[in-house]
């Protein structure tokens, strides 16, 4: 069992940056690629960024390729999302997640995921 929990979400203006984390606990943190996906109201659950499970590989969706940078320290049982240039369409509820599947851009590829944090962009 991997227990995740984010932070780091709220209200920016549009242009503005935001860091999210994701602390994780239990298995080792090593172990696990670690992915980050968000949820727009009304809309399904999209991949926006990836990371194996020692940093070497990164992962994006296009739409968030160049602004956004994920990285990880296993030292400290963390990821994060640094996201630039932040739009409006970026705003969404954001989910880091855990596991151990070749499917990074899947939801299926993980087994255990935080409760989210909401991230707005305003206009």
């Amino acid at each position: 069992q991997v227990h995740v929990v984010e932070s780091g979400g709220g209200l920016v203006q549009a242009g503005g940056s935001l860091r999210l984390s994701c602390a994780a606990s239990g298995r080792t943190f090593s172990n696990y690629v670690m992915g980050w996906f968000r949820q727009a109201p009304g809309k399904e659950r999209e991949f926006v960024a990836a990371i194996s499970e020692f940093g070497t590989r990164t992962y994006y969706a296009d739409s968030v390729k160049g602004p956004f940078t994920i990285a990880r320290d296993n030292a400290k049982n963390t990821v994060y999302l640094q996201m630039n240039s932040l739009k409006p369409e970026d705003t969404a509820v954001y989910y880091c997640a855990a596991g151990q599947d070749t499917r990074y851009w899947s939801t299926r590829g993980y087994d255990y995921w935080g409760q989210g944090t909401q991230v707005t962009v305003s206009s």
